[in-house]
């Protein structure tokens, strides 16, 4: 989707975007390299929620297995759930 050269003209780069969907929709119809002179450094701080990994014993995954893809989630999905109702986290 590079603009050819002294082709079209360049549409301006916005200062900042409203939402992710706005921001998605230009950079669907525009090339970065066409910005790339426009672009600088940035840090970002990143927090992920901190994950506890519990061992499941491999006959009681096979059956959680199946229990979410009947419900139509994922296993991780299914256990916080009985685990949340389970501790009344909900």
């Amino acid at each position: 989707m590079e603009r050819q050269k002294n082709k079209d003209p360049l549409d301006p780069l916005p200062e900042e975007f409203n939402n992710l969907e706005e921001a998605a929709e230009f950079w669907d119809t525009h090339s970065l390299t066409d910005y790339w002179d426009e672009t600088h450094e940035v840090e970002i701080e990143v927090h992920a929620p901190r994950r506890q990994w519990v061992p499941l014993a491999s006959n009681l995954a096979n059956k959680v297995a199946e229990q979410a893809r009947q419900e139509g989630v994922s296993i991780e999905t299914l256990i916080n759930l009985w685990v949340a109702e389970k501790l009344q986290v909900v």
